[in-house]
């Protein structure tokens, strides 16, 4: 109530907005994307604006005598705070990437999970092949296959007659989106299948058709993207590769658009709703099902539908998750578990009453994975992070910091616990800033680790052994 007092007397709110803009920014431009940071130069800028005219008008006044330096040094402010609050519009603003030591880690307790690491990848080299070969080194194969050879094997994820989920972030361009190098790495990974490629791949992600970079929700062929080539997007690079039956789907365009099963006889798109509330999380469950240009069905709770024996093959579908990691102004930190948050609609759930993106801080993640589909594969984007607590998910590129960093996982708690802890903490204690919204240990109620808990015992509950204790997590770095 006082705050909006003080907007209503302009010129104190706005000289004091002026006042904090520019102490807050000080020597450090990179501040001026903070969403506090925009808001105060926006409420700056208007007020030099509106105060700076009558000055300039009183000068040629006989009524008022105001010496030149005044006009000079309000007109200073104003260009400062306006050229300030365009600094994020550079779009060619390049930093030095940061050199964070990774150490290898060896769990003391029995069927750990294990994390792979792979440091000094841009996306675009060899990054995604190294990871592959870092896993087989220790017995893990990517490649699904009957035959045990290099990098394949019966205990791999991926085989040659697979259909392919790649989720990742649309929601967001610049630096807020998924890496589009390390996606196209993936899929040509993938289509390398060392027994021929036979399948499908969908890149696919729903932006909830609101916020997000243009205020309208997601896109995957958004003009400034996170790669090397900034024109590169998501869309651009399933075109690349579309005789190898590789598409694209935005799932904003049917988020709101409730349909049935394809076995239940309804073969339109759109999204299953699950009307039961799931009472540990207060969660609505939803999730897409859909038909890909090459008229593949697929439903992401129950897999690839096969018309012919009207049921579908469960085991077909596998999904690779990969979140561009980065902190979250509501949430902490958006890793493999808050990415799940491009899966259901938004919007249908809202209508119900249960909006799930307000349930994410009780553990709705976990529940949409355990009643839907855990990924087959987490592949955190550690590339470009956004390590400015509170400040994501929109991460202009002069907010991101190059770490050159990507890791893998089949466990998305302990890979959120991992990342969060030693990436984006690391980052916030090298600048000094406070890493409580970041840190997976800090388990205040509404807090990261509180919630990434909670997500965990419900997918604990569904009978996946996934951790956040150091003691049973094992990570290779390379």
């Amino acid at each position: 109530m006082k705050l909006r007092r003080l907007r209503d007397h302009f010129f104190i709110y706005g000289f004091l907005c002026l006042v904090w803009y520019l102490l807050r920014t000080g020597t450090k431009p990179s501040r001026a994307v903070y969403p506090c940071q925009q808001s105060a130069g926006f409420v700056a800028h208007l007020w030099t604006l509106t105060y700076a005219a009558p000055v300039l008008a009183a000068v040629e006044s006989d009524r008022f005598r105001i010496h030149w330096k005044t006009v000079v040094l309000v007109l200073l402010i104003g260009v400062g705070a306006y050229g300030y609050m365009n600094l994020n519009n550079t779009d060619d603003y390049e930093m030095s990437p940061v050199n964070l030591n990774l150490e290898p880690a060896t769990a003391t307790e029995p069927d750990p999970s294990v994390i792979y690491a792979i440091t000094g990848t841009n996306g675009a080299d060899d990054g995604v092949n190294r990871l592959i070969d870092l896993m087989d080194e220790h017995d893990q194969p990517f490649y699904l296959s009957s035959n045990e050879d290099e990098t394949q094997g019966p205990t791999g994820f991926i085989g040659k007659n697979d259909v392919v989920l790649i989720k990742v972030n649309s929601q967001w361009d610049e630096r807020g989106g998924t890496n589009s190098d390390l996606v196209k790495s993936i899929v040509e990974a993938i289509i390398n299948h060392p027994d021929g490629w036979r399948g499908e791949i969908v890149i696919a992600d729903n932006g909830q058709a609101q916020y997000g970079g243009a205020g309208r929700g997601g896109s995957l062929d958004w003009m400034k993207n996170n790669a090397q080539n900034q024109s590169q997007s998501i869309q651009d690079v399933a075109d690349m590769y579309a005789e190898y039956r590789v598409s694209a789907y935005l799932w904003d365009t049917i988020t709101s658009n409730v349909v049935q099963e394809f076995a239940e006889g309804d073969s339109e798109d759109g999204y299953v709703v699950q009307t039961s509330v799931i009472p540990s999380t207060g969660t609505i469950v939803s999730y897409p099902k859909f038909t890909t240009v090459y008229d593949t069905q697929i439903s992401f709770k129950y897999g690839v539908y096969k018309p012919e024996i009207e049921d579908y093959d469960i085991d077909r579908l596998k999904v690779i998750n990969v979140p561009v990691l980065k902190t979250h102004m509501i949430y902490g930190v958006t890793g493999a578990v808050k990415h799940y948050m491009g899966v259901p609609s938004d919007k249908l759930s809202a209508g119900l009453g249960y909006r799930i993106h307000g349930a994410v801080g009780q553990g709705a993640m976990g529940t949409l994975m355990a009643q839907t589909r855990v990924p087959t594969l987490n592949i955190v984007d550690a590339i470009y992070v956004n390590a400015l607590p509170k400040d994501g998910p929109s991460t202009p590129y002069m907010s991101a910091t190059q770490t050159n960093i990507i890791a893998a996982s089949t466990d998305p708690v302990a890979i959120d616990y991992w990342a969060s802890k030693q990436i984006l903490c690391k980052i916030c204690e090298e600048n000094r800033d406070n890493t409580s919204t970041l840190d997976p240990d800090n388990t205040d109620e509404g807090e990261f680790g509180d919630w990434l808990r909670l997500s965990m015992n419900e997918l604990n509950a569904a009978g996946h052994d996934f951790t956040v204790d150091p003691v049973k997590i094992t990570v290779y770095v390379k």
